[in-house]
């Protein structure tokens, strides 16, 4: 399922959680999920609001006391602590994780010596943690983000008077499209920002999809400019004859000197650092030389990460970017019954509404491994018992859905 966070009045970690509450998570589902965090002391209210004449969902932290500051460390070892899942300690760690970046960045201090005061409590805890279990539980796969509206004026915190944006919310916003809203007022939070930022691969308008439903998450008080809630709509992109479209970076650079062993360890790297695709082009350079032309797919938020790796491991001395639209065919994950047990795939929707289901090709190479058989060998049979036989969708609880 596919969710776009429509942003029109900003962000933060309270109208995140409390739009997805209102996609239909139960909030005793989520308090229950959430006690298993090694945090005291906290209620979790969710009611109904009105915001400029919308009703939403307001969901709040009520905190015993006064919560203690904590490091990036404490955080990083309470996620680790936790009973959660892969998926979910993943996103929360990249979002605290651009927190502390940002942080680190604006008092000039190594990120382990950061300490979070807002941010770092419970109500941000549970904003972060909520929130990606909320879209485990919904089953969104992918996320798209409307650019952010940024407030202006000044806001009263732990370090004191900022101005707005908090200087915090534009080093996480790097590379993320914004534009003035014209509003006196915080619209986006530092935690609001980590949230989009490590959350949504791409930002635009809404993308074509079968709309299936949509959550407002309330804000803490009343904008006269706008209502002030996050919109957030799901639907399926899977309808025949619909195409995705988004906008990616293409990083490319030119090496004539490096020694060619090193490509395979770099486009292992590229790949772990988040590229969508790395490829090699055979060039002529300057004086004739033989080299080679890197080109990188990214999506805008992995763009920094992946331009200093292409700087570390090459002999390049610049890197060039452009962005592009691109037309994608719609997808999903599933698990498919064959002969080899349950297996990932990947199940494709044509334009023409034909439907293919594509075997992972790490889950066949591993089989060819383990069986000792070719890899052409159990890729075709695969493929064919694909073509005649059902599959199973992945839902987020780890069981299976019925055959489809």
């Amino acid at each position: 399922m596919l969710a776009y966070f429509d942003c029109f009045a900003g962000i933060s970690g309270d109208m995140l959680l409390g739009a997805l509450v209102d996609l239909g998570v139960p909030l005793a589902w989520l308090k229950q999920r959430l006690d298993q965090l090694p945090l005291e002391g906290f209620r979790l209210n969710g009611e109904t609001v009105h915001r400029g004449g919308l009703a939403a969902c307001k969901v709040s932290v009520v905190c015993d006391g006064p919560a203690p500051a904590r490091s990036f460390t404490d955080i990083r070892n309470l996620l680790d602590n936790a009973e959660l899942s892969a998926q979910v300690q993943q996103s929360s760690l990249e979002a605290f994780g651009r927190i502390a970046e940002a942080e680190a960045r604006v008092h000039r201090c190594e990120i382990e010596k950061v300490h979070f005061h807002e941010v770092g409590a419970v109500d941000a805890l549970v904003d972060i943690v909520g929130s990606a279990l909320c879209i485990e539980h919904l089953g969104i796969s992918r996320i798209v983000s409307s650019p952010l509206p940024l407030g202006s004026g000044f806001v009263s915190c732990a370090h004191g008077t900022l101005p707005l944006p908090a200087p915090a919310t534009l080093a996480i916003l790097e590379n993320v499209p914004v534009y003035g809203s014209g509003v006196s007022a915080e619209l986006v939070t530092p935690t609001g920002a980590a949230l989009v930022a490590s959350l949504a691969e791409s930002y635009g308008p809404l993308p074509a999809m079968a709309l299936s439903k949509s959550g407002y998450g309330a804000g803490a008080r009343d904008l006269e400019a706008r209502p002030n809630v996050l919109r957030v709509i799901c639907g399926d992109v899977r309808r025949a004859g619909t195409v995705d479209t988004d906008t990616v970076i293409v990083l490319e650079s030119c090496v004539d000197d490096m020694n060619p062993e090193i490509y395979g360890h770099l486009m292992e790297r590229l790949f772990a650092d988040g590229a969508l695709d790395v490829w090699w082009v055979p060039v002529y350079m300057k004086k004739n030389r033989p080299g080679t032309l890197i080109q990188i797919l990214c999506r805008r938020a992995d763009e920094d990460r992946i331009t200093a790796r292409v700087f570390s491991e090459t002999t390049t001395l610049g890197v060039r970017r452009h962005e592009a639209g691109r037309s994608i065919l719609p997808r999903m994950a599933v698990k498919a019954a064959t002969s080899f047990g349950l297996l990932p795939a990947k199940r494709v929707y044509g334009p023409d509404g034909a439907v293919t289901l594509v075997p992972e090709y790490e889950s066949c190479r591993r089989i060819a491994v383990e069986r000792d058989l070719p890899l052409k060998q159990v890729y075709q049979q695969l493929v064919c018992e694909l073509a005649n036989d059902g599959v199973r969708k992945i839902r987020s609880d780890g069981n299976e859905d019925e055959k489809s």
